[in-house]
């Protein structure tokens, strides 16, 4: 069975697990967008995770503007549609917040952070093929929770008993892709994704150089100062780029 085929099975995986789990006010709508946008996201895996990587790199969990809408990680609907190539009819979640809609490639709002991301590899690459030659991008859990106003609330945010399960399948998810993809660097997008990559990498025993980069949210002032030139600088002190 081929790399991306095993991933999709993890990611069938992920998804069984998370289906049913329950979150407690403030939380008040959550989608799961391996469920409604799985067509974009299998697109994105099997055209990109057909192979072992170099450099494996993870976010923390879909805005909802980007992979929301598209299925696909930091899922900036122009870099996905113009610089992976990639669209797909996208469904809807049940239920679905009437502040959060979903209209899939449709969505005309911006995704900052997956601009920023998406927009530093499309300049260093123009061809979106030569970077997941080496390169590889998924996000740590593919939940998005929200609050009764539509304000976004990050899992860093919940309580602890409600995030065990939620952490405990998708330990197990970047358990499966870290195996797969055997890279040479794991690099936490943020110090969340960083943290669920050493914690990982330990519990499988793996052998990897962890790291982190700036996180690209427009809500972190340093990332508003320069983010494209920090995460170079970041990338190239760590030996991740040379």
């Amino acid at each position: 069975m081929s790399i991306s085929s095993q991933i999709l099975e993890a990611t069938d995986e992920l998804v069984s697990q998370l289906q049913g789990l329950s979150f407690s006010e403030p939380v008040s709508h959550v989608y799961n967008p391996l469920e409604y946008a799985r067509a974009s996201h299998e697109i994105f895996v099997n055209r990109f995770a057909d192979s072992p990587k170099r450099v494996l790199m993870m976010g923390m969990n879909p805005g909802p503007w980007g992979m929301a809408q598209t299925g696909v990680p930091f899922g900036e609907v122009s870099a996905v549609r113009d610089w992976m190539g990639i669209s797909a009819d996208i469904g809807k979640p049940c239920p679905e917040h009437p502040k959060r809609p979903i209209v899939g490639f449709d969505c005309e709002k911006s995704e900052v952070s997956g601009r920023r991301f998406w927009g530093l590899f499309a300049e260093k690459y123009p061809n979106a093929g030569d970077f997941f030659a080496e390169h590889y991008v998924l996000n740590y859990c593919p939940l998005v929770w929200m609050e009764e106003s539509g304000r976004n609330r990050t899992p860093d945010k919940l309580p602890a008993a409600e995030m065990l399960p939620v952490s405990d399948a998708c330990d197990a998810y970047v358990a499966n892709n870290l195996s797969l993809l055997k890279p040479e660097f794991a690099i936490g997008v943020g110090a969340f994704a960083e943290s669920c990559l050493k914690r990982v990498a330990d519990s499988i025993a793996m052998e990897v150089k962890i790291g982190r980069i700036l996180h690209p949210s427009p809500a972190s002032p340093a990332a508003n100062r320069d983010w494209l030139g920090t995460a170079e600088k970041q990338l190239r002190e760590q030996k991740v780029w040379l």
